[in-house]
């Protein structure tokens, strides 16, 4: 009996730590699932924001195609084969919209071949709104509707002969004759021309050519030119209406600007949105995987 309770003694005192270190571990381990749920339910509510973000990011996109394909040309564009670029613009765009929104459904099960499949058309998308804006290195004169390209039409005489042509028919000097009979000069010189106008159907501003009517000017003796800064388009302007300012240089840049505005218009839309498809989606990426990491 005596070596009974002698052999029990110690034994209920290695019991006794080996349950309380048990309980110790067990009372640790709610703890951590606690925290584990706290933060991926976070994680989780970011990720949910920024795809809401990814999609409404990409409506934009989907709103430019319409206006695209029923924007009305601009007069004579047809001539720059322009309204098929645009129309292959709308085609890429729709293409952009589904693929986004497509990568936001693959982002739980493939992660990288997501952000890959999105990021090749936003960057294609980036770089084509970079060359319309002028700002791309790898910007040349073959790319249509880029500043070189328009800048080396401006100089093709045999196009500009079918685009002059264009331009008289529309009856834009016409047009601005039937609503400027009654205006004197200061009325007139105050009047809002759009660049067609003022480069087409009018003598450029430094000329020694008084106002008469809109197309009609008479040369003014008194007014003294410098022969250093004499604009050789001077030289051009004829009061016959079929001809005026046709021939000029300032006609041929007013109406490549007129071109070129909405062409610039498109650029920044594209080199904006690219921004911002580009930022949102690789934040969802980001999150996505801390969301794997930490479940």
């Amino acid at each position: 009996m005596a070596d009974d309770k002698a052999d029990g003694n110690p034994a209920e005192e290695v019991q006794v730590p080996i349950i309380e270190e048990n309980e110790h571990k067990q009372a640790e381990v709610p703890t951590k699932k606690n925290i584990i749920p706290g933060k991926f339910f976070q994680v989780k509510r970011v990720s949910g924001l920024l795809s809401v973000v990814s999609f409404v990011f990409s409506l934009p996109v989907l709103s430019s195609v319409i206006w695209l394909l029923y924007m009305k040309s601009y007069d004579c564009e047809w001539l720059f084969k322009l309204p098929s670029l645009q129309i292959g613009i709308s085609i890429g765009l729709i293409c952009v919209f589904f693929i986004c929104n497509a990568a936001l459904f693959l982002r739980a099960r493939m992660q990288m071949v997501g952000i890959v499949v999105v990021m090749v058309p936003l960057t294609v998308m980036f770089t084509i709104g970079l060359a319309f804006l002028g700002a791309n290195s790898m910007e040349n004169r073959r790319i249509p509707a880029t500043p070189l390209w328009f800048e080396m039409k401006i100089h093709d005489n045999e196009l500009w002969s079918n685009i002059k042509e264009c331009i008289y028919d529309t009856g834009v000097c016409r047009d601005l004759a039937l609503t400027s009979t009654k205006l004197k000069s200061y009325d007139f010189s105050m009047k809002k021309l759009s660049s067609v106008e003022s480069g087409c159907c009018r003598p450029p501003a430094d000329c020694p050519l008084q106002y008469v009517n809109a197309t009609f000017w008479e040369k003014n003796d008194q007014m003294q030119t410098d022969s250093d800064t004499y604009n050789p388009d001077c030289d051009l302007w004829k009061n016959d209406r079929d001809a005026l300012c046709y021939d000029c240089l300032t006609c041929r840049q007013g109406y490549m600007k007129a071109l070129r505005s909405k062409w610039l218009k498109l650029g920044v839309f594209l080199v904006c949105m690219a921004l911002l498809l580009i930022s949102s989606h690789l934040s969802l990426f980001l999150v996505t995987m801390w969301e794997l990491h930490i479940s």
